[in-house]
């Protein structure tokens, strides 16, 4: 089923999980997708991101605790998580391994229509050289009948929309002011309880 959704990512969503992979460029980063199933069965609207880990991907109890945190959170605001981000370590890697895969498979379990976003390294160096580009600099993952994690076409593009045209533009813009620097993630908020990873302010 999920192969034949399609996703739509808010234009904030898209680029806040951009950023916290640009403030943490020599490690893996990982976050949680935030939306809602729109109109007909098969479109998910991706309207928040939730950057989660830069140094404890993986690990179950961190994780189980954010998961909580971001379902409570949103609940409230009739959201759920409807799908998984992440961003290798290596620029040359563009495979989902299994850390995410694993993630990613828990989220499946309560959203059947769950997406995986991979960021594509090699994309998104040639948008910050060229800048022209309006589609995701993400590869889009969904299950496959045989519930295997598959890459959906060649970059997903007919399947995964950025609702905002201009907002390659954007985050270019954010990236070369150093807005990356503000990201928080949940790393930093169990260090720090006092940091905001909904991160409220993040766009004001």
């Amino acid at each position: 089923m999920g192969i034949e959704s399609t996703y739509e990512i808010h234009q904030n969503a898209y680029i806040k999980l951009i950023l916290h992979a640009s403030k943490h460029k020599t490690t893996a980063v990982n976050g949680v997708l935030i939306g809602r199933v729109s109109g007909d069965d098969n479109a998910v609207e991706i309207v928040e991101s939730v950057p989660l880990f830069h140094s404890q991907i993986g690990v179950l109890p961190p994780l189980e605790i954010a998961l909580i945190m971001i379902e409570e959170y949103y609940c409230d605001k009739s959201l759920s998580i409807v799908g998984y981000f992440h961003a290798n370590e290596r620029f040359d890697d563009s495979e989902l391994g299994t850390v995410a895969k694993n993630i990613a498979d828990h989220i499946y379990r309560y959203f059947p229509q769950a997406a995986v976003l991979l960021l594509d390294n090699k994309k998104f160096e040639t948008l910050s050289k060229e800048g022209k580009d309006r589609s995701p600099v993400m590869q889009l993952y969904t299950k496959d009948a045989s519930r295997s994690w598959k890459l959906v076409g060649s970059d997903g593009s007919s399947h995964l929309k950025i609702k905002e045209p201009s907002a390659n533009v954007v985050l270019l813009d954010y990236i070369s002011s150093g807005k990356w620097k503000d990201t928080i993630d949940f790393d930093d908020h169990l260090d720090d309880i006092s940091k905001d990873w909904v991160n409220t302010e993040l766009f004001n």
